[in-house]
């Protein structure tokens, strides 16, 4: 005798095997929104702070030692050779038009080799930034690229964090207010499935499938064994399918101390975001084998906050807690002489720059 109900799925591994459309995840699912939908909600409260520090843009004067606070269009070398040497990857600056010939003279020179990670000067959101494997990926790169950019030697550290961290003008300490811990876009083969198979079962993947499909080519219909992890972004931008994890968790007085050491020496320095990787987290307790890979200023996020376990109204009210942070430094930076920039000025190099994308 046959039992039908032997025959049919249960209700939830049809609801396992149903995609939803992506548009359709985006709505429910605050951490892939548009940022200016994102934002949106919070501008009340952007305007009292506004109103409260009597400037529209009262952010611009937090970080002085950075073009309009780092709020926009800053150039990353500047930024870096700003940071103590012992904490930075090999790095060359290579201006737009540059020959091939000439950017592989001075990777010899700075003893950096392949592969690499070239990213614009001036960039946003991880737009051009590639891991170069050699000289072939180099000149593709140099088609694609027409800006001044930055190479920097690949870190293999396995541990990526975004780390923010604050101090008040004239106060000895500061403090971190969020460690992001970086998760890279991977799949994990079952014996057989293709890549493109195994990414069609990740919502997160998804996203990126239409990319990778034409960065991998026919790579894309390779069959991974059972349990082996393939790496699909090296990359650590949300926007290219990291996920960012909550790692408030490893905040604590001493490492607070450890980024007082990094971050004193940055004259005009109070507020920003270090992109790093380090070799472990016994390591950066001690403050070792640390690599600060960018610092970005005003326009830095509390990464934490696109953890996928986090809720809209938590990620609203740290954001929150990040702004005022900003608008009481400018008040105190505004006592002492630092205005910040008209919002006429920095409308129109808004205006501008998106104006010639």
């Amino acid at each position: 005798m046959v039992r039908v109900n032997n025959l049919q799925p249960s209700k939830k591994n049809i609801l396992k095997n149903i995609k939803l459309p992506l548009w359709l995840i985006k709505i429910f699912n605050y951490e892939y929104w548009n940022w200016i939908v994102f934002y949106i909600p919070i501008l009340p409260y952007w305007l009292y702070l506004a109103a409260r520090t009597r400037s529209l843009t009262f952010f611009t004067n937090v970080d002085t030692f950075i073009e309009m606070g780092g709020f926009f269009g800053e150039s990353k070398i500047d930024i870096l050779e700003k940071i103590p040497p012992e904490y930075l990857p090999k790095a060359v600056f290579v201006q737009k038009n540059t020959k091939v010939s000439e950017i592989l003279m001075k990777l010899k020179e700075t003893q950096i080799p392949f592969p690499i990670v070239c990213k614009p000067d001036v960039g946003e959101r991880g737009f051009h930034v590639e891991k170069v494997l050699d000289e072939a990926n180099l000149v593709d790169y140099l088609t694609l690229n027409d800006t001044d950019f930055i190479i920097q030697e690949f870190i293999d550290f396995e541990i990526e964090l975004g780390v923010l961290y604050y101090r008040f003008p004239d106060e000895p300490q500061g403090k971190i207010s969020s460690i992001t811990r970086k998760k890279f876009l991977s799949v994990t083969g079952d014996g057989k499935s293709t890549i493109d198979e195994l990414m069609q079962q990740s919502t997160r993947a998804r996203f990126q499938l239409e990319s990778t499909r034409k960065r991998l080519g026919v790579g894309i219909e390779e069959i991974l064994p059972k349990n082996k992890e393939r790496l699909l972004e090296p990359i650590g931008n949300h926007c290219r399918g990291t996920m960012f994890l909550d790692n408030n968790f490893l905040i604590n007085s001493n490492l607070d101390k450890i980024f007082d050491k990094i971050s004193l020496p940055i004259e005009g320095f109070h507020y920003g975001r270090f992109d790093m990787k380090v070799k472990s987290v016994e390591d950066l307790y001690e403050g070792k084998n640390i690599r600060i890979l960018e610092l970005n200023g005003v326009s830095s996020e509390p990464g934490h906050i696109y953890d996928p376990n986090f809720s809209l109204w938590k990620a609203y009210r740290d954001l929150a807690k990040h702004w005022k942070v900003l608008a009481d430094i400018s008040i105190i930076q505004r006592k002492k002489g630092f205005e910040p920039i008209p919002f006429g000025i920095l409308w129109g190099v808004v205006k501008e720059h998106f104006s010639n994308k």
